[in-house]
């Protein structure tokens, strides 16, 4: 070895350093719903404990410039990949980084910023599973997978209200976009820990203005909460779990947890999660809300799920 590595690397080594964080990432397409769930898990942990990054800061071109060019942000050839893994990488040590910024509002590239871990670390975006060694970064992995009309209303909406653009506009996009959600967004859905979809019930009429239902993919990848001791025909009107085939035909537990669950239900589920952690804080009152107005039963589960598996690796670390 090179005498400048051993020497880089024994200061390294000798650099006084705080206990790594612990890295969640959250993966999936544009408006499937990635920052509504971090927002509601830097809420529950507070600010002062978790750092939160979007990795779609990492695109090459701003909004103008994108307009000549062959491909879109979703494609790995508009962002700063190796940059991000870098970062990633850093983060994930403990280390800070100076962070590009992409404005999504207007559309430009602005000043980097200074981003320092804390205790856990947030990454969430289009591509944060999709290379081998930015995978490696993380101890949990998440991936969004709402059904494609409820996306596609998803964005209109947000893109239209927050972004500037008519709903024709947003359109065009999306089916510009299609084939490379398909190259390089929904691909990552093999790597995840756990698979999130938020859609109707399959089957059913549901009331109007009812929650999502949410389904989890539960792979064993990781250790998930026992929920033996409160699943039981009482609770089966708010969630249920039972053994299905994974994209590749694997066994995979799929927890279903209904949008018109009663709350009181859901709340002895929490409790049991919340309780096997041993943990002294309540439980936070932040989950399951969006635009911190209405309340979801199906979302505030699936948060603390994660929040459970956040905690879980804290502990190991």
């Amino acid at each position: 070895m090179p005498d400048k590595q051993v020497s880089i690397q024994k200061s390294w080594k000798s650099t006084e350093r705080s206990p790594r964080p612990t890295m969640l990432a959250i993966a999936g397409d544009s408006a499937a719903g990635k920052t509504t769930l971090t927002k509601g898990l830097v809420e529950a942990l507070g600010s002062d404990r978790i750092t939160s990054v979007c990795v779609d800061d990492y695109h090459k071109f701003d909004r103008q410039e994108r307009k000549n060019l062959p491909f879109t942000p979703l494609n790995p050839e508009c962002n700063y990949m190796e940059i991000m893994e870098q970062h990633l990488q850093l983060l994930a040590l403990g280390q800070p980084i100076l962070k590009p910024v992409y404005n999504h509002v207007n559309g430009t590239l602005d000043r980097p910023v200074l981003v320092e871990p804390k205790e856990f670390v947030i990454i969430e975006g289009l591509l944060p599973l999709s290379t081998k060694l930015s995978r490696a970064c993380f101890d949990v992995s998440v991936y969004l997978d709402p059904p494609e009309p409820i996306r596609y209303a998803w964005k209109v909406k947000r893109d239209t209200s927050k972004r500037g653009y008519t709903k024709e506009q947003v359109m065009a996009d999306l089916e510009r976009r299609e084939p490379e959600s398909a190259a390089f967004i929904r691909v990552q859905r093999k790597f995840a820990d756990m698979v999130v979809r938020f859609s109707p019930i399959e089957g059913r009429d549901d009331v109007e203005n009812e929650p999502l239902s949410a389904t989890l993919l539960l792979r064993p990848t990781i250790p998930h909460p026992d929920l033996t001791s409160v699943l039981s025909d009482n609770t089966r009107e708010a969630l249920h779990i039972k053994l299905a085939r994974d994209d590749d035909a694997k066994p995979v537990d799929a927890l279903h947890i209904h949008g018109y669950a009663n709350r009181e239900l859901t709340r002895k589920v929490e409790e049991a999660v919340w309780d096997s952690l041993r943990v002294k804080e309540p439980i936070p009152e932040s989950l399951g809300l969006i635009d911190g107005i209405s309340r979801s039963e199906p979302l505030a589960l699936t948060q603390l799920i994660i929040l459970y598996h956040m905690l879980l690796a804290r502990h190991e670390i």
